[in-house]
């Protein structure tokens, strides 16, 4: 064989040996996440004056 031959066959089995390789297993126990989220949160609600001293005034309504 010519030496640019050896040459190319020798570098072709070297880019192919380098390939990495993809595997995808199932993991031996369950996946757990932990969530410990807090949420907090404020309601403003804005009532008109008239409406305010409405309720205010009949405390008989509710």
């Amino acid at each position: 064989m010519k030496p640019h031959a050896l040459l190319a066959l020798g570098a072709l089995f070297a880019v192919t040996a380098c390939t990495p390789r993809v595997e995808v297993a199932l993991p031996n126990e369950p996946i757990n996440i932990n969530l410990n989220v807090k949420i907090q949160h404020e309601i403003y609600i804005r009532v008109d004056k008239q409406l305010d001293e409405l309720f205010s005034d009949a405390s008989g309504l509710f």
